[in-house]
């Protein structure tokens, strides 16, 4: 017995690095979303280039992370500095994947939310960057959820999860569309195209996991953005990178929400 759990321990440990890994690369590939998206280029072609003298990369100098560190933060080329946002972004989304690799396992449910945590990395990024939540990347996220999700449901026979997840990410879009009805400034429209991705998601886990993930994505958001204006690096008419928070809340709900379960039923 305890040489089977060792041998499960290990590839589990096996499993959480190839899936770190794999994040790290998908991080690789949301830095060309990240960039490209918001000036309406192609994802796919052409190849990678730098952003300063629109030099081809070559796979050595593209390498995550690594080729960052070797190139000492500048283009090979024209000595430019390359911005910290590209091993960052590779960085978290290696950290999400592992989180979501040890937190689901081996199963349906881990494809579903590794879509989305990669998703809302590159949307968090572009709406701090520019204040913009792409709809191209909002729709993307969307159509790789909902049939991951039906795959998901399909297999393990939980189809009123999947019916929980439709009406969250239907009421929560209603909460959205009036929020912005009622005062655009305060709510882009790109946050409201946003909330059935985190409806689907959360509702799936359950619809304590919804409202939790509000309110944490709330409470981050008022607790940086208060101190942000008491610094005085932040006015209160200015407008704040909703989708990032929103994110945050996503995420660590999914983490915690379960904790939650022993205290509050139905949950």
């Amino acid at each position: 017995m305890l040489k089977r759990e060792k041998d499960v321990t290990r590839m589990r440990i096996v499993f959480i690095s190839y899936m770190t890994a794999l994040g790290i690369a998908v991080g690789s590939f949301l830095n060309v979303v990240i960039y490209r998206v918001p000036l309406k280029l192609s994802i796919i072609r052409p190849r990678s280039f730098c952003p300063s003298c629109k030099t081809t990369l070559t796979t050595m100098q593209n390498i995550p992370i690594v080729s960052y560190v070797v190139l000492r933060a500048k283009c090979r080329h024209c000595h430019a500095a390359i911005s910290w946002q590209y091993p960052c972004v590779e960085v978290v989304g290696g950290i999400l994947f592992a989180a979501g690799s040890w937190h689901f396992g081996f199963t349906w449910q881990l494809p579903v939310f590794l879509v989305v945590f990669a998703g809302l990395l590159a949307l968090s990024v572009t709406d701090f960057l520019s204040l913009l939540v792409p709809k191209r990347i909002v729709y993307a996220v969307l159509s790789l959820e909902l049939p991951l999700m039906i795959a998901a449901s399909t297999a393990n026979h939980e189809w009123s999860k999947f019916v929980t997840a439709l009406i969250c990410a239907a009421v929560w879009f209603l909460l959205f569309f009036t929020l912005n009805a009622l005062s655009p400034r305060l709510l882009g429209f790109g946050d409201v195209r946003l909330s059935p991705v985190l409806g689907l998601a959360l509702g799936w886990l359950g619809v304590g996991y919804v409202f939790w993930g509000f309110f944490l994505a709330n409470l981050v958001g008022a607790v940086i953005s208060l101190g942000l204006i008491a610094s005085k690096r932040m006015t209160r008419n200015q407008r704040i990178p909703y989708a990032v928070f929103l994110s945050l809340g996503l995420f660590l709900s999914v983490l915690t929400g379960h904790l939650l379960a022993g205290h509050y039923r139905g949950f």
